[in-house]
């Protein structure tokens, strides 16, 4: 196991176990073709933006399906729900079954229930179809890291992993421009239907060169089901409770009483796993530094990112007076921002390691959020918005690639999909997280409806968020490795 004191030679050791591929080929291996990390990026460009585009177009959503506050909510919650949730279960499934097999089944979910969004005619229905999505991106995601994982090796994966990061973040702050621009050009259903096309390219791409998984795997008769019951069920509860936070604040019995079952399963969870043969996630899993420090770092980072857009957005339509889409354009420096960020850290990586990378980003991203928490109710969009969304998603770009790379360090090919579901668990998490925290930390200033509320509340929830990314910071700095990504002795878990 890697320690996570400072490495004392001047030049930085190497990242364990970027460089071994599953059937032992290192960095002296043959190269692989591009093309498997290009549909595993295209699938998780879908489910990315997903978790954002719907935010500029609920306005017109709830207009044309006559739905409610409580309703439109939901619309966002029911995919974190079923995709954040389900995570755990969807890597561990890709661990027990034919990666190929759980991808292509994802991908499937998730197109048809894209499709099916935009056909929906009331509230329920959309909310099923976006329950339905959330549930395919829980297949699809880990599905997809682990085949880049075991696909790829050497400086190849460290490129890999590196995109995926910049993907994670990016994908959040393009999907309120996609989301925007849609909406007010074609509709709000193209925002769901234009998915279709891409799903469809891709799993035809998918059956063409993905190959089928010959190696003997365990059968699902070996899952632990109780285990997973508990572990979806706690999750889905504890989302469901940070969602309801804007609506009924923190100390409501509502609230309460849904983190605490949340509570319940959980620990019912951990219990469970000391217990089985076969647990879901394996015990040597928590000793891993670099995947659980690694987590840790993407549930923060993702929680700053995802509540910024959330306190922008509104302050871009409340205070400066944006359409949606000009606010959907708004963000396009953000975007510009994070893709710098993570060209940034993918350059640095292989000089400096991961560790000193996402310090920096956190760092950046601080100060960022708050300078972004000195606009006032005169603020200009040049002069008072934009230089902090610029530094706030130079340092998210960073810390999504320093991540990335370090979590999924020697994590062997048997493992590769429970980790993949395992750090990806962190980005959703944190994604609700960000929302329910900063939005509950706004609100204190009062109810966001008239502009001077929103300026209050946008000031302190950006000082939130500073606090946030220090907070974090301090995390990547004591728990995440001082080591430099390339070549070295693999990790085992067993």
């Amino acid at each position: 196991m890697p320690t996570t004191g400072p490495v004392p030679a001047a030049e930085p050791t190497p990242i364990p176990g970027l460089l071994r591929h599953e059937n032992g080929a290192t960095a002296g291996g043959p190269r692989r073709s591009w093309a498997v990390l290009v549909l595993a990026l295209a699938a998780q460009v879908l489910v990315v933006l997903d978790i954002s585009v719907v935010n500029t177009a609920l306005p017109t959503i709830g207009r044309a399906l006559r739905l409610d506050g409580a309703d439109l909510q939901w619309l966002v919650t029911a995919y974190l729900l079923m995709s954040g949730g389900g995570l755990l279960l969807g890597g561990r499934i890709a661990d027990l079954l034919p990666r190929r097999r759980v991808f292509l089944t994802g991908l499937t979910v998730f197109t048809a229930a894209s499709l099916f969004s935009g056909f929906a005619g009331s509230a329920i229905e959309l909310i099923a179809a976006r329950a339905t999505q959330g549930l395919g991106a829980a297949l699809m995601t880990p599905a997809a890291l682990s085949i880049v994982m075991t696909t790829y090796s050497g400086t190849q994966r460290t490129k890999g992993l590196a995109l995926w990061g910049a993907v994670g973040s990016l994908g959040i702050a393009a999907g309120v421009l996609v989301g925007g621009a849609l909406t007010t050009w074609a509709g709000w259903q193209l925002i769901f239907w234009i998915n279709v096309p891409i799903g469809a390219v891709a799993l035809i791409v998918a059956l063409t060169i993905l190959p089928k998984d010959t190696t003997a795997r365990p059968d699902l008769t070996q899952f632990d089901l109780l285990g997973a019951v508990a572990a979806i069920g706690g999750l889905t509860a504890l989302m469901f409770g940070l969602a309801g936070t804007e609506a009924y604040g923190w100390l409501s019995v509502s609230t309460l009483t849904v983190l605490g079952v949340s509570a319940v399963l959980l620990a019912a969870f951990v219990v469970i796993e000391r217990r089985v043969r076969r647990p879901l996630v394996p015990p040597h899993t928590w000793k891993i530094t670099t995947l659980v420090a690694g987590t840790t770092v993407m549930l923060g980072v993702t929680a700053v990112l995802v509540g910024a857009v959330f306190l922008t957005s509104i302050f871009f339509q409340a205070v400066l007076g944006f359409s949606a889409l000009l606010a959907g354009v708004a963000f396009l420096p953000l975007a510009v921002a994070i893709t710098a960020g993570t060209h940034l850290a993918g350059s640095l990586l292989a000089r400096t390691s991961p560790r000193a990378i996402a310090v920096a980003g956190l760092t950046a991203a601080a100060a960022g959020a708050l300078l972004l928490s000195t606009a006032s109710g005169a603020a200009r969009f040049v002069t008072d918005v934009l230089p902090g969304l610029a530094v706030l998603g130079l340092g998210v770009g960073m810390v999504f690639v320093a991540v990335s790379v370090s979590a999924m360090a020697g994590i062997p090919a048997q493992h590769a999909g429970m980790a993949s579901g395992f750090l990806m668990t962190g980005h959703e998490v944190g994604a609700a997280l960000g929302v329910a925290v900063l939005s509950a930390v706004a609100t204190t200033a009062g109810n966001l409806t008239s502009p001077a509320d929103v300026v209050a509340g946008f000031s302190r929830g950006f000082v939130g968020a500073a606090v946030i990314a220090a907070l974090v910071a301090v995390v990547a700095l004591l728990r995440m490795p001082s080591v430099r990504a390339t070549d070295g002795a693999a990790l085992h878990m067993h």
